[in-house]
């Protein structure tokens, strides 16, 4: 079979819900993919920062094919030797008490929804059925019924009502909106310290630390999702360190196992995490020994070979490479470590154009927003692969024409 050949067939047989690049790949290795005709393209998106280890690293494989030959599944029913290595060493790199593993990013989120609004009626005294949680507009925590509830955008949540109520969206980045949206039964604050799939937006300095005194004053919990900011894509191990903050839940996922398996986290010290009794939430693969023997090799890589400062230091130094390539077409270029956002001026079209066009040129971007290009590769990129995408890019966001 050739791509037209994998592409109809996908297009007679999938759900039309993803309007991928008209490419399939194959194989992977690093920071590099190649798809089914042998064509070598740079991943620059690296599945929305899951392979921030790179594809198939061999630390990854071999915990992979050990395990599998070993054991894979149990269920909560009992214990197996893998879960509890793993939430040891997830709460050690991230300083929490206690570990609730799950599979998606969105499970983890979800996860989290039903421990802040059980803390805010057992613990801080809000009436029953009456917990708020405040979320920031242009937000993207998932795609449940109950998180696109919340959403801002039209395509998340377009006819799959009714919605789950007990949200209060506010402008992200306002600290002030946040005071104003305090009342007494708000439970939390559930924010991204950088909104990736909003755009690459990052909020203004000191913002996740002035939130963090007001929701602490207001005996509000802040909940950090940073399932894409988070295990060294931002040039931080997360990205809530850039403002020195610790939040009382954080929700963890992609990067988690490296793009491998689906594994995913919510952490929280004792006072939060013990809301949770046995039956009253679960997950029959949340915890499995194949994911977590995964994870805990995926965690070792990204402190061994020292991924967070890896991003941080090639990422400010693509960014000033992209800032200097001075294209017409270029509004801004923003973001932090190796989560970059190039976004087009709206007389230049969309950013979909760009991308298809970096792709005939060997470079795997995607668009988000209409208007950015998000460049986030694998943070085991090497500069030398950075440095030859500037050509391309270069002369791709420096056509005099509209790209189409």
């Amino acid at each position: 079979m050739n791509t037209t050949d994998y592409l109809a067939e996908v297009d007679r047989y999938s759900a039309h819900n993803y309007h991928p690049l008209p490419l399939v790949l194959e194989r992977g290795e690093g920071a590099w993919v190649w798809d089914v005709e042998g064509n070598k393209y740079l991943d620059c998106l690296a599945a929305y920062s899951a392979i921030n280890q790179g594809h198939c690293h061999p630390a990854l494989v071999k915990a992979a094919k050990d395990q599998i030959d070993r054991l894979t599944l149990t269920s909560r029913a009992f214990h197996n030797d893998q879960m509890g290595p793993f939430l040891h060493e997830l709460c050690d790199l991230t300083g929490y008490e206690k570990a609730l593993p799950m599979n998606s990013g969105a499970e983890a989120v979800e996860t989290a929804i039903k421990a802040v609004r059980r803390w805010g009626y057992r613990v801080k005294g809000i009436p029953s059925d009456q917990a708020e949680i405040i979320v920031c507009e242009n937000n993207f925590h998932g795609r449940t019924t109950t998180i696109v509830s919340f959403s801002t955008e039209h395509s998340y949540n377009a006819d799959f009502g009714p919605f789950t109520p007990g949200f209060e969206v506010i402008p992200y980045g306002d600290v002030k909106a946040l005071e104003a949206a305090i009342t007494p039964n708000t439970a939390a604050f559930m924010v991204e310290p950088l909104q990736g799939e909003g755009g690459v937006i990052v909020p203004p300095d000191g913002y996740l630390a002035q939130a963090a005194d007001v929701c602490k004053s207001n005996n509000v919990l802040l909940v950090a999702d940073e399932i894409q900011t988070g295990l060294g894509r931002t040039g931080k191990m997360f990205c809530s360190e850039w403002d020195g903050v610790k939040p009382d839940v954080m929700i963890v996922g992609k990067a988690l196992s490296g793009g491998m398996y689906p594994v995913s986290a919510m952490l929280a010290d004792d006072d939060v995490m013990s809301v949770f009794g046995p039956g009253d939430h679960g997950s029959t693969f949340g915890g499995n020994p194949l994911g977590a023997a995964i994870a805990r090799a995926a965690l070792r890589v990204l402190v061994d070979e020292k991924l967070p400062e890896r991003a941080l230091a090639l990422g400010d130094w693509f960014m000033k490479e992209l800032r200097d390539l001075d294209s017409p077409h270029v509004a801004e270029v923003r973001g932090r470590g190796l989560m970059v956002g190039v976004v087009i001026k709206e007389e230049s079209g969309t950013a979909r154009p760009f991308c298809e066009a970096l792709m005939k040129k060997g470079i795997l971007a995607k668009e988000t927003h209409e208007q950015v290009v998000r460049f986030a590769p694998p943070l085991v990129v090497e500069k030398a692969d950075l440095k030859w995408a500037l050509e391309p890019i270069a002369e791709v966001l420096a056509a005099t024409t509209r790209v189409a």
